[in-house]
């Protein structure tokens, strides 16, 4: 071989393999290992949020499960201050206990860090991804990105990293469609079985579990399934859920599901919102959580679709914020302009438009029962968020995510995008950005949980030994890190103030009473950074992704307030804070 020919063929040896070389080996990796390749997107995503602070509501599920081990039949039989003054434990939660037996398991092990418990339940977190690819095999072409699109929305990611229910719940969902699907196509009584069991224990890990048994229902009767072969399995969670109410009425005398549906009512009444502004909201939240709708809209809708969308959203978001009624419900947004509130609403209820009308178009177009159970699945989730709830929020709307990456996928293959190959550069960006926005919000997220156990921590340092009693309103994350630093949750009709104790009162929290400026001096306050652009919860910018109380936008972009908490000391005045 000549010398120069020798080279020419080393240099081709030597050369690295073209992007499109490389994007098809990793596309062909994917198709061939597409449980291991969730699993690591799934770790590399969350991995670097697994020490978030508790935050939210989780504290109620924390000391549920420690209960749990000290007294493993009676998980809500102790007392907590929740809501300006003690009540039992079974009053106040408005979920079945399941995870918290997961949770006083897993700290057995573990230990009660947030590392372990947010590790822990990564096992509910990757079950729902695969449970998501394994139902679109049954629904679209390609359940890989039908899973990728569930995982890149923002209440998926941010409900991942809770200590709460939600996750866990719809991992028990997932599995249960799974199993429904595949038993009644192939005619299996055992898989059905399956299917009932995993929803006992959706049920039992939240209420909103038992809606599978009417939605898995209606899909067997569309799918003419004799009723004979089907409904003995779903007696099983009818059974379960009146089991699980004896019990509970036997141990606290009330039945804790009937408590649940009268909060539900009372919270609707007392915060008075009309069904046309609770519609709007709802709409805002379902795009907002699952934005990965609107990012994925131009390509799923034509131009004309679109603008009946987007304009539908301005001219109800103009209407309904015209008034000074729905701005009245808001008072304390400060950190943000009308004008950018009601901007985000639209984007966002405009994404809540478009995913309702993929429901409703894949159901017009293929009229089978796979598209029946995606429609009922979504919209009726919708309803439930919008008019049953007792306030909108992230969490309720998580159920729905997966039908709607099932849903986008479907839609793209109506339209033949997925096999035109100019169209996967734009589908690739699509799933790119709404990941992103996705992990941003997560970010948010656990930068505002960050803020407020910094927060608690050095108040606590500098003020726990200086006063005989450090006293605090708030609840939330706020509440469970003053608590453990030895701080005291104020108690209006019990706790014992005397002057020269602090009173310290965080500026983002909830159930804060006012306090008599006579009967305190402000002497500190501290100020803790958080997000910068963006916001989860914080009713000064009209974020309220963990309930619409707080703000009509799930998160909120802008120029984002620190955390602050004030610090008071007690003068000798009877009552600085009057009961109710």
């Amino acid at each position: 071989m000549p010398p120069d020919s020798a080279n020419k063929q080393r240099m081709v040896i030597s050369t690295p393999a073209s992007d499109s070389e490389w994007f098809s080996k990793i596309r062909r990796w994917m198709s061939l290992h597409p449980y291991w390749t969730l699993t690591l997107v799934m770790l590399v995503v969350l991995g670097p949020f697994l020490t978030k602070p508790f935050n939210i509501d989780d504290p109620l599920f924390i000391w549920a499960a420690q209960n749990i081990q000290a007294h493993p039949t009676d998980p809500y039989g102790f007392q907590v201050e929740w809501g300006w003054t003690q009540f039992s434990m079974w009053k106040v939660t408005e979920n079945p206990p399941l995870v918290c037996y997961y949770l006083a398991l897993a700290a057995g092990v573990f230990g009660w860090s947030e590392l372990a418990l947010h590790t822990a339940l990564l096992v509910p977190v990757l079950a729902a991804v695969l449970g998501t690819y394994r139902l679109a095999r049954h629904f679209c072409s390609h359940p890989m990105l039908a899973a990728l699109a569930t995982l890149s929305t923002p209440v998926f990611l941010v409900s991942s990293l809770t200590v709460m229910c939600d996750m866990t719940m719809l991992a028990f969902w997932i599995w249960a469609v799974v199993f429904w699907v595949e038993g009644t196509e192939q005619d299996k009584i055992g898989k059905l079985f399956v299917a009932a069991g995993l929803i006992t224990l959706a049920e039992l890990t939240k209420y909103y579990g038992a809606c599978l048994v009417p939605l898995l229902a209606a899909y067997s009767l569309i799918s003419r399934r004799p009723v004979r072969h089907w409904a003995q399995c779903l007696l099983l969670p009818l059974a379960a859920l009146l089991v699980y109410q004896l019990i509970t009425q036997a141990l606290y005398g009330s039945s804790l599901l009937h408590n649940a549906m009268e909060y539900a009512s009372f919270s609707k009444n007392l915060f008075g919102f009309s069904k046309a502004q609770t519609g709007l909201t709802a709409l805002a939240f379902t795009g907002g959580c699952a934005a990965v709708a609107a990012i994925f809209a131009p390509l799923l809708w034509r131009t004309r679709t679109l603008t009946i969308v987007i304009s539908t959203s301005v001219v109800a978001t103009a209407v309904l914020f015209m008034g000074e009624t729905i701005w009245n419900k808001y008072s304390l947004i400060q950190g943000a302009t009308r004008t950018a509130v009601e901007i985000q609403t639209v984007v966002w209820a405009a994404g809540g438009l478009s995913l309702l009308l993929l429901a409703v178009t894949d159901l017009r177009q293929r009229r089978d029962p796979r598209s029946w159970l995606l429609a009922l699945w979504l919209l009726g989730t919708f309803v439930f968020v919008a008019l049953l709830n007792w306030t909108i929020n992230a969490r309720s709307i998580l159920p729905l995510t997966p039908a709607v990456g099932i849903l986008i996928v479907r839609r793209l293959e109506i339209k033949d995008i997925l096999k035109n190959g100019p169209w996967r550069r734009s589908i690739m960006f699509s799933v790119a950005a709404s990941l992103t926005l996705a992990m941003a919000v997560l970010q948010a997220d656990y930068l505002v949980a960050v803020a407020v156990r910094q927060n608690a921590r050095e108040v606590c340092a500098e003020y726990r030994h200086r006063v005989e009693t450090l006293w605090f309103q708030g609840h939330w994350g706020f509440q469970y890190y003053m608590s453990t630093a030895g701080a005291s949750p104020l108690d209006i009709r019990r706790s014992a103030l005397k002057p020269g104790d602090a009173l310290v009162v965080p500026a983002n929290n909830t159930n804060i009473r006012p306090l008599d400026p006579r009967a305190a001096d402000l002497v500190e306050i501290y100020k803790m950074s958080g997000p910068w652009l963006l916001t989860t919860c914080d009713q000064r910018m009209g974020s309220g992704f963990y309930a619409s109380v707080l703000g009509p936008l799930p998160f909120a972009f802008g120029s984002v307030p620190p955390e602050m908490v004030s610090v008071f000391i007690l003068k000798s005045l009877p009552q600085p804070i009057a009961p109710n």
